[in-house]
C-alpha cells in the first residue's frame, strides 16, 4: 500500500480541504481528507476511489464513495475500527496457513551413493 501527504487549499466554504493524505492500494486510492465546513467545525471526508476499466473497451471511469466523519464520532469510530481489525488480526492467525509441501532431501552422506534394494 502507497501512501503519499499533501496539503491541499480550494475555494472556501464545505469545500475546502485543509490536509490530505492519499492511500494507494492495489486498484483503489483511499482519500482521507480534513475539511472545514461553514461553521469552521472541521470533519473528515473519507473517499474510496476505484477504477472501473469496462470489458466492452469504452472509457475507464472511476467509482467513489464517501464517508464523512465528524470529531464527536471519531473515539467511537476508532473504538469500532481497532475492535474489527483485531478481530480480522486473530481471525487470521487462528485458521491453518496451507504450507507447500517441499519434498526432503535425502541425507548428505547418501548423495554420492547409488542404492538398490531388488526383490525376486
Amino acid at each position: 500500500m502507497e501512501e503519499s501527504i499533501k496539503k491541499a487549499q480550494t475555494e472556501g466554504g464545505d469545500k475546502e480541504i485543509l490536509y490530505s493524505r492519499a492511500i494507494k492500494a492495489g486498484k483503489r486510492i483511499y482519500y482521507l481528507d480534513v475539511k472545514k465546513n461553514l461553521k469552521d467545525d472541521l470533519f473528515l471526508a473519507i473517499t474510496e476511489s476505484k477504477k472501473v476499466q469496462p470489458k466492452d473497451g469504452s472509457q475507464v471511469t472511476f467509482e467513489k464513495h464517501k464517508i464523512f466523519l465528524y470529531k464527536e464520532d471519531f473515539e467511537k469510530f476508532m473504538e469500532g475500527m481497532t475492535d474489527v481489525i483485531d478481530y480480522i488480526k486473530k481471525t487470521r492467525e487462528e485458521r491453518p496457513v496451507e504450507k507447500e509441501i517441499q519434498p526432503e532431501e535425502p541425507p548428505k552422506d547418501d548423495l554420492d551413493e547409488i542404492k538398490l534394494n531388488i526383490e525376486f
